[in-house]
């Protein structure tokens, strides 16, 4: 399987509406603590939009909610794949990407035959505490080495200006935050990545 190797994460219906028309076919949403009856709702219309514009609409963690609103990717977390019924996800047919950051969590992600390996901190980020440190270009070479014909999703503290090294040293996937959604022209910035990806898709 191929994925386009720009893959903005963002936190809301509204982010899809602005980016996804511009040109995205990949997509994270990624919602931790809202009410079901409104998660649902950002996961349906979410979901729409890119039908519409043939995205692929990843959603993060609630995989219940992705097989009742007819999604057909899953992304989980080393605890959220520990709680998940990775059986249910297959019956279906979603399919799964699977976060990693420790030889250990790979070894469990690809016990579960995920459709992609999401491999990261690769730089300092400022996204979300976490207790690993960065890994560096170099790990990005071993791992794909690892994993074969899997894609590799390379995440945390990705810019425009540091993503040449990460397809180079063997990454398939650039996952974005915070250079697009912290940018003050998020649709521009959306652009460059576009353009500059161009070359790998």
């Amino acid at each position: 399987m191929k994925l386009d190797p720009f893959y903005p994460l963002v936190d809301s219906s509204g982010w899809i509406e602005r980016l996804v028309p511009l040109g995205v076919k990949l997509v994270q949403l990624r919602i931790k603590d809202m009410p079901e009856a409104e998660l649902r709702r950002e996961i349906a219309v979410s979901n729409a939009i890119c039908e519409d514009h043939g995205c692929r609409l990843i959603v993060n963690d609630h995989w219940q909610l992705a097989i009742e609103e007819g999604c057909d990717f899953v992304h989980l977390g080393q605890e959220d794949l520990a709680d998940a019924d990775v059986r249910a996800i297959r019956k279906a047919g979603l399919r799964l990407g699977v976060s990693t950051h420790d030889g250990e969590e790979l070894e469990t992600a690809l016990s579960v035959d995920p459709d992609y390996v999401a491999l990261g901190p690769v730089y300092p980020t400022g996204s979300k505490e976490l207790k690993w440190a960065p890994q560096g270009l170099e790990k990005i070479g071993g791992w794909k080495r690892q994993i074969g014909g899997l894609p590799l999703v390379a995440i945390g503290g990705l810019t425009l200006e540091r993503v040449s090294g990460v397809f180079e040293n063997g990454a398939d996937v650039a996952a974005v935050i915070s250079d697009v959604t912290g940018n003050r022209d998020p649709e521009a910035r959306t652009r460059e990545w576009l353009s500059l990806t161009e070359k790998w898709r």
